[in-house]
């Protein structure tokens, strides 16, 4: 059945056209299951009723003729209950219905499974019989997954425009309107719009002459005092809100206001001859060009910062006073670009979702609003922002989409996702501080990914057992030049001191790729197989060695700090870096402090790596996968490229495989293998990971909870077993869907339907 069902997805995979993908699904599975007839049935939301688009078996005069209404037959009733039904003599049953031209008076049993894709029924996909008899299990998962593989090819169809041309229906939009997004903070939020518009637009300031330049300093100092009042006041009203290690986010406002360097940059322009406002726009322009030239997402989204910081200046220095939203009692705060100051000014408690226009999930707005966890979408676009304000919007932080003006039923059912949300979360909880266990008594370590100091509190909430990746760019990316040795003990002392005594593994600078830093600019072609991560640190070892000594300094006493180093693809680098870790160590101790030699371990994210594992291991303590990077490697497919992204796939089977390899050359030299990547918190891979053998998992601090949850709630055992039975496999596709059946049947599918 596997074969099949690997040969089906190839072949529909490969039609020309949505028209002939449908004909191919139909007849393969009908001769697959040896049906007299198979059939797809596609939902028309604008007039409520399922439209036969294809069919083997029965009359195929019927297909675009045939519309059944959502509350009628047994297509009807498979759509409303969102699962299988198997029936082994269909005219007898009450909902039985047919329309004539259809000529299945001779068919008795009936297998039909939606087609449903992001919680959205899209269709129904049946396969019947003459003769009376009910579908057996193996036959039913066969139709379900094949089911999950038609939704995506739906809903590209729809994307593209091919499905409106099926359905032949009326080119009016449906009631709801669905837009797409990036996910930016998870959850599910209902409320009324709230469009919220930059105050002053900076570009449309003219320059002009001052009449007395010292009166346009005084402005300019006014206006800079009243600016860091209004941040003190926000800042006081987010501390009420967020633990006081997220505050220190919205300090970046404070921060840059605090620095006279910014105000001293705008004086010199007046003083060159332009009044305040026209010299403020030049000294933001310019900051926010030099930002914004940068390949690094981050630091690009940093200029969204500067603006507003520009622009809450330039309406002080015009005495304009915006007048503030009128904000709903369930606020969806929606801008075009929005800023943490924008989520500050919403009344305590009101905030129930965020749409921002523009930005990514490593926007300031989407951090913030993942510490208040209020549900974000970033980089909606295409959302008609004018039309919003007052309408009933609905936020799907999971998948990042936007839904305007829901039916009732859309909402009943995104109100129900909110009440599993919550129920989910309060299992989450109550396990909170017990271990990842298995049912037959396997335990695995469940660590978090930070680089910021907001992370903290998050993960320590969510009951991590310490951090398995602390990125120390970040605190590098931040800055507008090298941060100190000193700068760096603080930063590491307060991370280590945190999760005292819980394992830390802080991993040395890796800048360079798609994230270089602003005062240390390289330029190159091709950057991911450039310059970067290790070898720029071995190449500049002052730079490796005050790291590596602020890291050892800031663990005296705590003892909980492992070093792990990035981007190694041959074992000389590692030699290299052993040798200077040893010489920042002999440095130290000679300065008094009294340390231990921590861990050292090696980050696998390069191919090269995972074919001299066996040798790393040897001269290393640990090894930890960089699952994100060495599937971005291992398949050629830069996952930000929106032209490949779709071939991104870490359950490709090569992926596993790699995997496979890493953790068997880690055991044989007894070491520890962790993993780190968003693949660590998929609850479709942890299952794989899990009969791997990784020792733990690292993750962010969101998806904590579900993890665990899944670990205890199956066996080693049945993990091992779905692995053989993926390995088998040669779609990355294929794999997936095997394994969201596997957690489905387990009574873990809950965590998928509701976007856990």
């Amino acid at each position: 059945m596997l074969n099949v069902l690997r040969y089906i997805i190839q072949e529909v995979s490969g039609a020309e056209n949505f028209r002939d993908a449908l004909d191919t699904m139909v007849k393969r599975i009908a001769n697959a299951l040896s049906a007299d007839a198979c059939s797809v049935f596609l939902l028309d939301h604008q007039h409520k009723e399922y439209v036969l688009v294809a069919t083997q078996g029965l009359n195929p005069k019927a297909v675009h003729k045939v519309r059944i209404s959502m509350n009628k037959g047994l297509v009807g009733l498979v759509g409303d209950r969102e699962e299988p039904i198997n029936i082994d003599d269909a005219p007898k049953h009450p909902r039985f219905f047919s329309a004539p031209i259809l000529n299945e008076e001779s068919l008795h049993a009936f297998l039909g499974t939606p087609i449903i894709y992001h919680r959205e029924v899209l269709g129904v996909l049946v396969v019947q019989q003459k003769e009376p008899k009910r579908y057996d299990e193996a036959e039913e998962a066969f139709l379900v997954t094949l089911a999950t593989q038609l939704a995506a090819i739906i809903a590209h169809a729809e994307a593209t425009g091919a499905l409106a041309e099926q359905l032949s229906a009326s080119k009016a939009k449906r009631h709801e309107r669905v837009y797409a997004g990036v996910p930016g903070a998870p959850g599910i939020g209902i409320g009324s719009g709230v469009v919220v518009y930059a105050p002053l637009d900076l570009d449309a300031v003219p320059d002009s002459k001052p009449d007395d330049i010292a009166q346009e300093i005084e402005l300019l100092q006014a206006a800079f005092a009243a600016v860091s009042e209004d941040m003190r006041v926000l800042g006081e009203r987010i501390n009420t809100l967020i633990p006081a290690e997220e505050k220190a986010l919205f300090d970046v406002y404070q921060r840059i206001l605090d620095s006279e360097e910014l105000g001293e940059e705008v004086a010199c322009q007046i003083r060159a001859g332009n009044w305040a406002p026209g010299a403020l726009r030049e000294v933001i322009n310019v900051h926010v060009r030099r930002l914004e030239s940068l390949d690094n997402e981050y630091m690009r989204e940093r200029s969204e910062d500067i603006k507003d910081l520009g622009r809450r200046l330039l309406s002080y220095l015009l005495k304009n006073d915006r007048a503030k939203p009128q904000y709903a009692e369930k606020t969806i705060l929606i801008g075009e670009v929005l800023t943490p100051s924008d989520l500050a000014e919403v009344p305590e408690g009101c905030l129930v979702g965020v749409i921002a226009l523009k930005g990514s999930s490593n926007s300031h707005v989407a951090i913030l609003a993942r510490a208040m966890k209020v549900p974000t979408v970033m980089g909606a676009s295409e959302i008609p922002i004018q039309e919003l304000q007052d309408k009933e919007i609905v936020v799907d932080g999971y998948y990042g989409q936007v839904t305007i003006t829901p039916s009732s039923s859309l909402r009943a059912e995104f109100e129900r996702l909110i009440q599993k949300d919550k129920e989910l979360d309060a299992s989450f909880e109550e396990i909170r501080d017990l271990p990842a266990v298995t049912k037959d008594g396997h335990r695995v370590s469940l660590l978090v990914n930070t680089g910021l100091g907001a992370d903290i509190s998050i993960a320590l909430e969510a009951g991590a057992e310490g951090v398995g990746l602390y990125r120390t760019e970040i605190p590098f990316l931040m800055r507008d030049r090298f941060p100190s040795g000193e700068e760096q003990r603080i930063i590491y002392r307060q991370l280590l001191s945190s999760f005292a005594p819980r394992p830390v593994t802080i991993r040395t600078l890796d800048v360079g790729g798609d994230k270089p830093l602003p005062y240390f600019p390289i330029k190159e072609d091709n950057p991911f197989l450039g310059w970067r991560g290790i070898r720029i640190t071995l190449d500049h070892p002052e730079i490796f060695l005050s790291q590596a000594r602020a890291m050892l300094r800031a663990s005296e006493g705590l003892h909980n700090m492992r070093i792990m180093l990035p981007m190694i693809s041959d074992v000389s680098e590692v030699d290299e870096a052993l040798r200077l870790l040893r010489k920042a160590y002999v440095e130290v101790c000679d300065e008094g402090f009294d340390i231990e030699m921590p861990q050292i371990g090696v980050m696998i994210e390069v191919p090269s790596a995972v074919y001299q594992s066996r040798a790393i291991s040897k001269r290393v303590d640990f090894l930890s996968v960089g699952s994100n990077d060495l599937t971005q490697y291992l398949l050629a497919v830069d996952r930000n490229n929106p032209r490949v992204a779709h071939l991104y796939d870490s359950l490709h089977p090569s992926v596993l495989r790699a995997l496979i390899q890493v953790v068997e050359n880690a055991h044989q030299e007894g070491r520890h293998v962790s993993i780190c990547g968003e693949m660590a918190g998929d609850p479709a891979a942890v299952i794989l990971l899990l009969a791997m053998g990784f020792d733990s998992l690292s993750m962010s601090a969101p998806v904590l909870g579900r993890v665990r949850w899944i670990i205890r709630h199956f066996t080693k055992k049945k993990s091992a077993k779905l692995l053989q039975e993926v390995l088998s496999m040669e779609s990355g596709v294929m794999i997936r869907s095997h394994m969201e059946l596997a957690l489905e049947r387990a009574g873990l599918g809950k965590l998928i339907r509701a976007g856990r």
